[in-house]
Order: C-alpha cells, then sequence, then structure tokens
C-alpha cells in the first residue's frame, strides 16, 4: 500500500518543546494522538533514526513521516456522486443530503454512500476517521450535514456533538394531531429482539432527549419542529412512534395499520400511507467553527417531496374546515 511521505524539519520556534508536540503544530490537520501513535509505531523518524514522543527538539532537525491511511477507508472507492455543499471552507463543508442516501457503506450499501462521494470530491479526506464524517443522517432523511476538512476539526465537532454545544433542528410530518408541545425524555437502545431497530429501552439504552413544538395541526396530522438535545440512532423516529405520533412514510417506527378519517380524500389517504420515506428532515444546524470560533448557522427548506405533502395536507385540511 502507497503511502504519502512528509519531509519536514523543525522550526527554531519550536526548540525546548516535546517532538510530538513540535510535529503536531506543523501537521496541524493530525492530533497529537495520531502523531504519537505513528511515533511508536516507527512512521516517523529523526534524522532516520527512531524516537520516543518525548523527545526534546532543537530545531532544524529533519524529520520523515509516513502518513498512514485508514485502511478501512481505503476499502472503499471513490465515485463520482456529486454532493450538494452549502457552505464550504478550509477546514470543513455542510451539505444538503439527499434522500435515499446511505452516508457510510455498510451491508448491502457498499456503493452509492456520501463517504463514497466525499472521496471523489475531496481526496485529501481519504486520511480522516470515516472521511472526515461526523455524523450521520439516515438513507431516507434529508438535509444538512457537516464534513470536516482535517482531524482536528473533526475531533473539535465531535467533542460539540458529544458536550450537546451543536444546534440540530428537524422538521417532521407526523401523523395524528398532535396537542401540546413536549419534551421526550427516555432512553434509547438496541431492540431486545430486532437487532436492526432502537427502542425505548430503560435498562440498557442512553439518555435520548428530544424537544418538540407543532407548527401546524390538521385533520390527521401534524407539522413538528424537532429540537435534538442527544442524537441516538433514529431518535426523533423512536421518539415519535412511542408518542403515538409516527412519522409519515416510516415504514420501520410507523404504525402497522392506518385508518384514515373520512373527512380526508383518497388522493391525501393515498399520498400519506404511500409515502415512499419517512417524513423527515434536518432543516437548521448550528455550531462554533472550530478554528475561528464564530458561532455559525445555517437553514434549510423543506424538500419538495415534503413541500408537496404538506401543501396536500394544508389545501384538504382548507376544504374540510
Amino acid at each position: 500500500m502507497k503511502q504519502e511521505k512528509l519531509e519536514l524539519i523543525i522550526p527554531k520556534k519550536s526548540t525546548g518543546k516535546r517532538i510530538d508536540i513540535a510535529l503536531q503544530e506543523l501537521m496541524s490537520n493530525y492530533s497529537r494522538a495520531k502523531v504519537q501513535a505513528w511515533i511508536k509505531s516507527g512512521f516517523i523518524l529523526l534524522e532516520n533514526k527512531k524516537i520516543s514522543s518525548k523527545d526534546i527538539v532543537l530545531g532544524g532537525e529533519r524529520v520523515s513521516v509516513e502518513v498512514q491511511q485508514d485502511e478501512k477507508i481505503l476499502q472503499f472507492e471513490a465515485e463520482n456522486i456529486p454532493l450538494n455543499i452549502i457552505y464550504e471552507d478550509e477546514n470543513l463543508f455542510v451539505i444538503n443530503k439527499d434522500k435515499n442516501m446511505v452516508v457510510h457503506p455498510a451491508a448491502g450499501n457498499w456503493s452509492g454512500t456520501i463517504l463514497n462521494a466525499i472521496l471523489f470530491n475531496f481526496p485529501k479526506n481519504k486520511s480522516l476517521p470515516r472521511c472526515g464524517i461526523v455524523h450521520r443522517l439516515d438513507k431516507d432523511t434529508t438535509g444538512l450535514m457537516v464534513i470536516a476538512k482535517d482531524e482536528i476539526t473533526q475531533s473539535n465537532l465531535i467533542k460539540q456533538l458529544q458536550s450537546k454545544k451543536v444546534f440540530r433542528e428537524y422538521r417532521a410530518i407526523v401523523w395524528g394531531q398532535v396537542l401540546v408541545n413536549k419534551s421526550i425524555d427516555l432512553p434509547i437502545g438496541r431492540h431486545p429482539s430486532v437487532r436492526t431497530k432502537m427502542a425505548i429501552n430503560k435498562n440498557n439504552g442512553k439518555n435520548a432527549v428530544t424537544h418538540y413544538e407543532v407548527l401546524e395541526r390538521f385533520i390527521m396530522h401534524s407539522y413538528l419542529r424537532c429540537k435534538l438535545e442527544t442524537g441516538r440512532t433514529h431518535q426523533i423516529r423512536v421518539h415519535m412512534s412511542h408518542n403515538t405520533s409516527p412519522i409519515v412514510g416510516d415504514q420501520t417506527y410507523g404504525l402497522k395499520k392506518i385508518i384514515p378519517t373520512k373527512e380526508i380524500s383518497l388522493a391525501l389517504k393515498e399520498a400519506t400511507i404511500n409515502f415512499p420515506r419517512q417524513a423527515l428532515h434536518s432543516s437548521s444546524l448550528g455550531l462554533v467553527h472550530p478554528k475561528t470560533k464564530e458561532h455559525m448557522r445555517w437553514d434549510i427548506d423543506l424538500p419538495e417531496d415534503m413541500k408537496n405533502l404538506l401543501d396536500l395536507i394544508r389545501h384538504e385540511s382548507s376544504i374540510s374546515a
């Protein structure tokens, strides 16, 4: 496997520093932990000799670095898949993810993913864990995702997520007349019998909090704003299902049988019962830029399929009113 090789010279301003610190400053795209791991494995040599992370530099030394790429990532191929990029700078970019796109290759979806697209559009990201992916959206959930261009940015953004500092807001069209705004604080873990599903799990689940607000209420549906405090797998979908207001089109967590009332038309019955995906969209994303420390936020409109569904629901509700 061919690896990228860097030839560096320790600057005089680094005199007296530990070599792992001096090198991380020179290679700011990589974390100190990664630099230390490469030193330990002999992928970093000082004047062609093995070193310890604790060694002190004098300045002027020559260092060779064999950049080690993630072998798992190298198994995946770059694919010429366009990314809908709504913001980009030297450290990160934000995309508006389309429906029917898996974020990371896995069983049944080894190609055509966001990761394959990143490998093509941002080849340098192949050296990063998960190609810089910070968080995921379900295959048929649309909307905003942030991807890092370097390991320092990626690590910082993951820490922001873990410390609940990233703002994430979704739009959802659900079944039922949701009457009040509410916060759902129920732990989520693996389903006890169906391993591909998640479920409310008070014994082994992880803390999960979803805040939701009713934006519009209709005869048999509600349009919600959902804010994530935590980010568990399938969190909104599981919480909404438990709330007896499952997301329209959710084949995994929806009700087994929907019996529409006589007040709604055949067209609306067919449109909602046969909606081909969960009507869930990541509409807003906010974070602190890891480098500039600027508070940033992006907002994106609903995709056309959800717009059309919502317009139909509004139209039918106005007729029935």
